[in-house]
């Protein structure tokens, strides 16, 4: 019997870090969705990945989006400053991230990450912003309700 409580106990105890770690990831393939849309200029994947009702906080105009289709919006208006200034071939890559709180249904992570483009031609590099992002559990899958982008 004693076994028996030993073996259930290490069972019990062993589980729930690997749960965490299993809601840790599926977080991370969320984020990962969105920018590797983005990267690849996909922003039907890219936008698969927010939630209908979305807040958006970035360092183009205007600096906010928010509600129904906040994530497609964000999307034109990004291909739209983009024309207008030159900007080509941008590319986010993320870092390992600094946060990932997971409370029930809801997700906050916190990831430094670089941004590289062209404008009109030269290579730009923008190293050690920050990407903060929320995302709620919704039909057994994670979705981005909102995000918010700090240059540094």
């Amino acid at each position: 019997m004693y076994k028996k409580v030993i073996a259930i106990a290490v069972t019990v105890l062993t589980a729930g870090p690997v749960a965490a770690f299993d809601d840790n990831k599926d977080v991370m393939t969320v984020v990962r969705q969105f920018v590797d849309g983005f990267n690849k200029g996909e922003v039907k994947t890219a936008v698969a990945a927010c939630s209908e009702q979305t807040s958006i906080i970035d360092e183009f105009p205007p600096p906010a989006w928010h509600g129904a289709g906040a994530c497609l919006n964000w999307a034109n208006d990004y291909d739209a400053d983009a024309r207008k200034n030159g900007i080509t071939d941008g590319v986010v890559t993320l870092r390992s991230p600094r946060h990932i709180d997971i409370t029930g249904d809801r997700a906050y992570v916190v990831v430094p990450v670089n941004y590289t483009f062209k404008k009109k031609g030269a290579l730009i590099k923008e190293v050690g912003s920050t990407f903060t992002i929320a995302l709620q559990q919704e039909k057994d899958a994670w979705r981005i309700t909102g995000w918010a982008w700090a240059k540094r």
